[in-house]
């Protein structure tokens, strides 16, 4: 049986709001919990429970340290994360190709 573009997805990218937070930290070293809640408009509450369900998948490592004497948290893609954002962008490519014969 053929293997199908669409099932190549990978689910846990593929929700709108961890594509987001991987597509901002595709491009960085690393970014400031806050800043990234900002850049993308979430709550705490919100982007931790994303950022969790990418860390599990070992898309993602957050670091928590102080700045002075003001807790910081920043998070960066991993290796793993960077591979598999690159192919999620390339089952969509596949999808598109699919499309468009």
């Amino acid at each position: 049986m053929a293997r199908q573009a669409h099932n190549e997805i990978d689910d846990v990218i593929h929700q709108k709001t961890r594509l987001a937070i991987m597509a901002s930290l595709a491009g960085v070293k690393r970014l400031d919990f806050n800043e990234l809640k900002a850049q993308l408009g979430l709550t705490d509450g919100n982007l931790s429970r994303h950022l969790s369900h990418l860390e599990n998948a070992g898309y993602v490592k957050i670091s928590k340290g102080f700045k002075g004497k003001k807790p910081r948290t920043t998070v960066a893609i991993s290796a793993k994360g960077q591979r598999a954002l690159a192919q999620y962008l390339q089952a969509l490519q596949n999808i598109i190709d699919t499309a468009n014969p």
